[in-house]
């Protein structure tokens, strides 16, 4: 049965059994029960096929009244008055992938259970590497801390002091509040009895930025070989990826980087890790598509190996140089039972001794933000455009080129008609012109693969990167908010001058880690567009002069008619 719904994303269609969709366009899906987690419907154009669940959401009409309900359509609606229950984010789509593509298998490969990954519990006792926690003051000059109540009794106290504590925010689903940095900055965050890695943040000519790596490298990924097992029944592409560093190469599937992925999510709560190429419901095993992902998993991975601290984190050592099965499984589940997470994480930043006054950091987070805005803008106005100008290569172009050499390959047919007044020199060179036309329509085809191919590839790279940044700007504007609110109550005597310093003083050590983040962020993107602009005019110069020297050929022959 066919149900209204509404698109929430913009999705755009890479192959004839997907169709594109715009945000807030709505749509019609023929059947309510998503396959691999993809819709079949018909947009606003008419158009039908294949795409994301997690893209959409369904408009129900309640039965009780004439309200329309819109509910999330993979997990279903709550089925009480929303009036009554918070409102459950959508999980964004670099989040939530649309199709479980080839690494649907149960992981058995891997482990011999599945691992749930639990959200950072506050309240545990064992700290990093198996530490206690340890309630003495810690070593870091710029935290104090006071351990967090036991859940069960979180209410109670909250609300017997309540009169000298800052509020919390009472929205649970707020990056702010599920990525801990709430409770960071309200110092509900218990100090380990040894953090064992630590990420420094120093002052540059331009603001804060992390510490250089002191042991860069570069990884390789190459050779995508289809692989099956369980006696043909599943069917996989393998990469060869290779550190610079080691020299030893390991065999690594998609999942295998979108568990590295999901690592690096859990962990670091202020950095932007760039989105996985998506996964794709259809022709997974064409030449093209893997190709594809082939180009964009290098990028990501030379992201990741030119970020000073992603490129350090222990699992990421993990996933490129462990050979050994079992000794994956162990540095997996070690990986997966990190502590330092989320909250945690912001205990191993070491930040600056400089002070910063409060109100320009926001200013210049601000305008941070006014520039991500617009850049985002730009690079999906650029994507369009170009994703535009592949199809004109590979259909209209070709097709005109093709249209206007048979032209004139008519022509000269039709001065072969009458022998006695034919010129063979002049036929035969109008001839040649229009093969060397039809050749031109190919030279036009074969063309995106050399250059619109690698700037569409390092866009989406940058369409992930930016899409991060509205919720890793939220966590500094929160801790603004709670510095302001202390400081209200400082001077309205609920609050110990101690207490507000306190906030204070990790609402900088957020502040240091956004600014440092901002400032790799703009030398990346000073390093990867100049790149991708050198690369694309210089094979746009090639291309040109490929097709000039074809037509310098072709003109030769009418000089001695």
């Amino acid at each position: 049965m066919s149900v209204k719904a509404k698109a929430i994303y913009t999705f755009q269609s890479e192959n004839k059994e997907e169709i594109s969709i715009q945000e807030n366009e709505e749509l019609v899906i023929f059947n309510e029960k998503s396959v691999d987690g993809w819709y079949q419907g018909e947009n606003s154009r008419g158009e039908r096929g294949l795409f994301p669940a997690s893209y959409v959401e369904i408009i129900r009409t309640r039965s009780n009244s004439n309200v329309t309900d819109c509910s999330i359509s993979p997990a279903g609606s709550l089925g009480n008055d929303s009036s009554y229950f918070p409102s459950i984010p959508i999980t964004p789509p670099h989040l939530q992938q649309p199709y479980d593509d080839d690494e649907d298998d149960d992981w058995d490969d891997w482990d011999d259970r599945s691992t749930v990954v639990e959200d950072a519990d506050y309240s545990r006792s064992p700290g990093a590497n198996g530490h206690a926690h340890q309630s003495p003051q810690s070593n870091n000059p710029n935290v104090h801390y006071r351990a967090k109540p036991h859940m069960e009794r979180q209410d109670s106290i909250s609300s017997s002091r309540k009169g000298s504590m800052v509020g919390r925010n009472l929205n649970r689903f707020s990056s702010f509040v599920r990525s801990g940095v709430e409770a960071f900055v309200l110092g509900d965050v218990p100090m380990m009895a040894k953090i064992a890695e630590s990420y420094t943040i120093d002052m540059g000519p331009l603001g804060p930025m992390w510490k250089a790596n002191p042991q860069p490298f570069s990884v390789s990924v190459e050779d995508p070989t289809k692989q099956t097992k369980f006696k043909g029944i599943k069917t996989y592409i393998s990469y060869r990826v290779t550190p610079s560093h080691t020299g030893h190469p390991v065999y690594r599937r998609y999942k295998h980087f979108d568990w590295l992925y999901n690592r690096l999510l859990h962990k670091f709560t202020v950095i932007s890790v760039p989105h996985l190429p998506e996964k794709q419901a259809t022709g997974r095993f064409e030449e093209d598509f893997i190709e594809k992902r082939k180009r964009r998993l290098i990028l990501w991975m030379n992201h990741m190996t030119s970020h000073p601290v992603l490129s350090q984190y222990e699992g990421f050592e993990h996933f490129l140089m462990c050979a050994d099965d079992k000794q994956w499984k162990l540095g997996k589940r070690r990986a997966e039972k990190d502590e330092m997470v989320g909250a945690h994480f912001m205990l191993t930043l070491q930040i600056p001794n400089e002070h910063q006054d409060l109100q320009d950091v926001e200013e210049r987070v601000d305008t941070f933000k006014s520039f991500a805005k617009k850049m985002d803008d730009s690079v999906m106005q650029l994507t369009h455009v170009a994703s535009e100008l592949v199809r004109k290569h590979l259909g209209g172009f070709r097709k005109e080129f093709q249209r206007l050499g048979n032209s004139f390959q008519s022509i000269s047919q039709a001065f072969m008609l009458d022998p006695p007044h034919s010129s063979d020199s002049l036929n035969n060179a109008i001839s040649h012109t229009g093969r060397t036309y039809e050749n031109i329509g190919e030279l036009f085809a074969e063309q995106p693969k050399y250059d619109l191919f690698q700037m569409l590839d390092k866009l989406s790279l940058y369409q992930g990167l930016l899409a991060n940044y509205p919720d890793i700007i939220h966590l500094q504007k929160g801790a603004f908010a709670k510095v302001k609110e202390s400081q209200r109550m400082t001077d309205e005597g609920k609050m110990d001058q101690d207490e507000a310093d306190g906030i204070r003083k990790r609402c900088r050590t957020v502040g240091f880690a956004l600014q440092a983040e901002m400032s790799h962020f703009h030398h990346q993107r000073e390093v990867d567009f100049k790149d991708m602009m050198q690369a694309y005019l210089t094979e746009q110069i090639a291309f040109y002069q490929r097709v000039v020297q074809q037509l310098e050929r072709t003109l030769r022959m009418y000089d001695c008619l």
